[in-house]
């Protein structure tokens, strides 16, 4: 049954065993992005720059996963604000931008706490397969590849990690 709540959101936390600095810059950093988030990105790490990340980089542009995506916000090492788009096979979905805001809170041991939150979500059977989507995708594998990163090592894309569901942030 389609879904008529306008507010939903997707909302996430993990504690990875990083500094502030350096969670941060596992976000807004090509060389960050690829230790964890997918194999290709092209960032520029300020408003309105482009956050385009390439699920699959030896793709036709515009087929190679979040291109064209910007920076809506970019306020280290605390905030980063980001447009988003939908799989090719929900092509009402992907013309539309949705949006990521990750947060990050120092812990106070060496640790840092990143939240992210999703939202911007319509209505309609292809929302709501693009929501149940993105729940997985941030939850259960974007998140838990953080800390995989800052806990194992970067990921290696020939062999990346399979990802199983988390337990709550501490």
């Amino acid at each position: 049954m389609p879904t008529r709540d306008p507010d939903r959101a997707i909302r996430g936390d993990v504690v990875v065993d990083a500094g502030i600095d350096e969670a941060w810059d596992a976000w807004t950093t090509e060389d960050g992005v690829r230790s964890f988030f997918a194999p290709g990105c092209h960032i520029e790490p300020e408003v309105d720059g482009l956050y385009e990340i390439f699920f699959n980089p030896a793709a036709e542009p515009g087929q190679r996963g979040g291109d064209g995506m910007r920076i809506l916000a970019f306020e280290p090492p605390k905030l980063l604000a980001f447009t988003w788009n939908a799989p090719l096979d929900m092509p009402h979905v992907r013309a539309q931008r949705t949006s990521v805001v990750v947060r990050f809170a120092d812990t106070g041991d060496g640790r840092t706490r990143v939240s992210l939150t999703h939202t911007g979500w319509g209505e309609g059977e292809e929302w709501d397969r693009a929501f149940a989507y993105f729940t997985r995708a941030w939850l259960d594998v974007v998140l838990e590849r953080l800390v995989y990163r800052f806990s194992v090592g970067p990921v290696d894309w020939e062999n990346p990690p399979a990802m199983m569901s988390r337990e709550p942030a501490e």
